[in-house]
């Protein structure tokens, strides 16, 4: 999956990810940042972001701080689970988001992803739980 990928900050990731616009900042398997920025074909009818951009931010973090330590191996790191809590919306200006490694087990890794507005007001937090198999 990420094969071809050149995980060196900054960077435009590919796929959905691309279709949302995250620009992962930094990078490494402790930590991901990430930057998204608002515009309207990201919002659901309310005008608030669509809750699927922030899970899509949350795995494409987690991911790519996954691979970043398991391509080396010839392993991939493929979403397994994910839980959101959304605590304030976000309507314009910028997504900061911060994805924290808390687990790194032999099958499984764990994140936990952090999303602010441009406020630095917390307003979305993400566990992502992600399987590590042979590529």
């Amino acid at each position: 999956m990420f094969g071809h990928l050149n995980l060196e900050p900054p960077h435009q990731m590919d796929g959905f990810d691309r279709v949302i616009g995250l620009q992962i900042t930094e990078v490494s398997d402790e930590l991901a940042r990430g930057t998204v920025p608002v515009r309207e074909r990201l919002k659901d009818r309310a005008g608030l972001v669509d809750v699927g951009v922030y899970a899509s931010i949350a795995e494409g973090l987690a991911t790519t701080g996954t691979a970043v330590a398991v391509l080396q191996e010839g392993k991939r790191a493929l979403p397994l689970s994910s839980q959101t809590s959304f605590l304030r919306p976000i309507t314009r200006g910028t997504i900061h988001a911060l994805a924290t490694r808390k687990h790194r087990g032999r099958t499984t890794w764990v994140w936990d992803v952090e999303m602010c507005d441009d406020e630095h007001r917390p307003c979305v937090r993400t566990r992502m739980t992600l399987a590590v198999s042979e590529g």
